[in-house]
């Protein structure tokens, strides 16, 4: 009886633990969430900025990088499942720009976001989700407005809190980007923290824990 009841208490420890734990937003994307290219992309990558932002304020929120450099939706899809073995309270989506680059089927593309998106609701139907929006360039004819408009139409569909242009103000700025022209410098991850703040930042309190 006496285990029966401390095996009880060390549960409600437990239960209460990660109640009062940091909850957490997961940044799951392709080389732009990894940090291609930086120095330290731990902390200079726009993830880490937006940890920094957190701390700053107070929040008492974890970031969770799960960025993996030349990932496609369809490797996305591939390891959702692995990434969500942790709880996600906040759940940013930032994939498609290689899916767009290689010119692939936008059918395909909105299929894998679509179907990453229904893993993290069935996880945790109370997890926010948080689409990113991309663009291709003008020089890939019409496929660059078909494409740009995939994210705005999926956002509205599903009902996601969505940021229009994750690299607003840094794509195409030569001073901000690596010399390959694609990846931001670390002065362009800042940027595009001040760009995805302001979308994160009002559902920190609003915001309630995702736990299974």
């Amino acid at each position: 009886m006496r285990f029966i009841k401390l095996l009880s208490l060390l549960l409600t420890f437990a239960a209460a633990a990660l109640a009062d734990g940091p909850r957490t937003i997961v940044f799951y994307g392709d080389s732009l969430t990894a940090g291609y290219g930086l120095d330290d992309s731990a902390t200079q990558a726009f993830p880490g900025v937006i940890q920094q932002k957190i701390d700053e304020a107070g929040l008492g929120w974890r970031v969770v990088n799960a960025g993996l450099s030349g990932d496609t939706t369809s490797g996305g899809l591939r390891r959702i499942d692995w990434v969500l073995r942790r709880p996600a309270d906040v759940f940013v989506l930032e994939l498609g720009a290689n899916d767009g680059l290689r010119g692939l089927p936008l059918e395909l593309i909105r299929d894998n976001l679509n179907a990453i998106i229904d893993r993290v609701l069935a996880k945790n139907p109370a997890t926010r989700v948080v689409l990113a929006g991309m663009r291709m360039p003008t020089s890939m004819g019409d496929y660059a407005p078909e494409f740009d408009a995939l994210f705005p139409e999926l956002a509205r569909e599903r009902g996601l809190v969505f940021i229009p242009f994750l690299l607003e103000g840094v794509g195409g700025v030569p001073e901000l980007n690596l010399p390959d022209g694609i990846h931001p410098t670390a002065e362009g991850h800042r940027r595009v923290a001040e760009t995805v703040w302001p979308v994160i930042e009002p559902l920190l309190n609003a915001t309630p824990a995702a736990r299974d």
